[in-house]
């Protein structure tokens, strides 16, 4: 029987001092927010860990406090809905490779299509609706290099699957699906990007647009920079109108479908 878990992120620094040895690692998001374990212990009773791939409290560091605190079976949920092998696939990578012995863990794959995630997401698209009115809605996610679907990554086809069951259950008729926060990499980067999308419905007479980042599920430097600073200065260049959703962070839709996870994987 299921007696802990773990959330799974990819981690960024706790400050600018911090920044020498986590890009020594790699550049990420952060963890999910104090508010969001607490939400979680309280809805499922047992629990909650974080663990990050490249930033404190790191996988292994986790996984060896959960088994010393007496856990021996655990799900793992990371906290990116849709499967991709540089993503979650690194995380059960490193999960597998740091569990403790007498320790079992429960793996949750990918959850892109959890009707609890969309509709969460839906909530706030339709919120925000409810305040302007929005010629265009944006969804997005994090772009990836694309020589990783050239070798069968899902990813892109979750993303879509994401947004368009979102889409649904926010009765939009119409909407877009760009790629943010590519790597600076020479490689060719999933597209279109944000800015390249902004452009676009521009040209097309859109005016207020409406981002939607379904890839991300809390705030962090993805939501916080790359589109509240970046994408909304190449907005204003463009003569558009920037908003965004909320992200879902506390949202009990959103902690409901996480229990869901947990009880399911259980």
């Amino acid at each position: 029987m299921t007696d802990a878990v773990v959330l799974l992120a990819h981690g960024t620094p706790d400050s600018l001092d911090d920044l020498p040895e986590y890009l020594a690692r790699v550049r990420g998001g952060r963890p999910p927010s104090p508010e969001l374990i607490e939400e979680m212990q309280a809805l499922d009773g047992m629990p909650v860990y974080v663990g990050m791939r490249n930033w404190r409290p790191l996988i292994a560091d986790t996984l060896a406090q959960a088994a010393t605190s007496g856990a021996r079976d655990l799900v793992a949920v990371p906290m990116a809905p849709q499967y991709s092998t540089l993503s979650v696939a690194k995380y059960r990578q490193e999960t597998e490779r740091a569990c403790p012995a007498g320790l079992r863990v429960r793996f949750v794959e990918s959850w892109y299509e959890h009707p609890g995630l969309l509709e969460a997401f839906a909530e706030e698209v339709r919120a925000a609706q409810a305040t302007r009115g929005w010629d265009r809605v944006v969804f997005t996610a994090h772009s990836l290099p694309t020589r990783v679907v050239a070798e069968g990554d899902p990813y892109p086809d979750q993303v879509a699957a994401t947004a368009r069951g979102v889409a649904a259950r926010a009765q939009l008729e119409r909407y877009e699906v760009a790629y943010q926060s590519a790597g600076r990499t020479p490689e060719p980067w999933l597209g279109p990007a944000l800015e390249d999308a902004l452009r676009a419905v521009a040209a097309h007479g859109a005016r207020r647009v409406l981002v939607a980042p379904i890839g991300f599920v809390c705030d962090h430097t993805e939501i916080l920079f790359d589109i509240d600073v970046q994408a909304a200065a190449a907005a204003r260049r463009l003569g558009l109108e920037l908003g965004r959703t909320r992200s879902l962070n506390t949202s009990p839709t959103f902690i409901r479908a996480l229990a869901d996870l947990v009880g399911a994987a259980s």
